[in-house]
């Protein structure tokens, strides 16, 4: 008899596979300062390189609190992976820009993604991957849902 699969476990153990899984390339080795979300939030920005980002955009994307991405940009500014510019149309935005160090570090880290894709999607169809996707957006739409309760 099969014991019962819940949605929420699934995706923990996946999710830690996969952290686990990038903990231990090649390429988190070289690039520790882009560890997590910092590597994301470098790919996001270097993604919209034709209009301004700032911090708002970055919490909207991830679902992040302003606490929590006002630490990170601290951090990334530190570590040299970004730059705060004021933007002349308001003086209280800070546009992001990447540094010549995170562009490096960003063409690495689309190499190892086109690698881990490739691997991660073997033995799936187009139609399966097209599926996985919509229905974890309607389990994640979901459970924005409910925490916004």
């Amino acid at each position: 008899m099969d014991k019962e699969k819940y949605i929420e476990l699934e995706i923990s153990k996946t999710s830690n596979v996969l952290k686990r899984k990038c903990k231990n390339s090649g390429l988190n080795r070289k690039i520790d300062e882009a560890t997590g979300k910092n590597g994301w939030i470098i790919g996001f920005i270097a993604d919209n390189q034709d209009r301004d980002i700032f911090q708002r955009d970055i919490e909207e994307m991830f679902s992040i609190r302003r606490s929590t991405v006002s630490s990170m940009l601290q951090l990334m500014e530190k570590k040299g992976l970004i730059i705060r510019e004021s933007v002349g149309y308001d003086a209280r935005l800070k546009k992001l820009t990447l540094t010549p160090r995170a562009w490096e570090i960003h063409n690495q880290m689309i190499e190892n993604l086109k690698e881990n894709e490739k691997k991660l999607s073997t033995g799936l169809s187009d139609e399966e991957i097209s599926v996985f996707f919509s229905v974890l957006e309607r389990i994640r739409s979901n459970a924005e849902e409910e925490v916004e309760k």
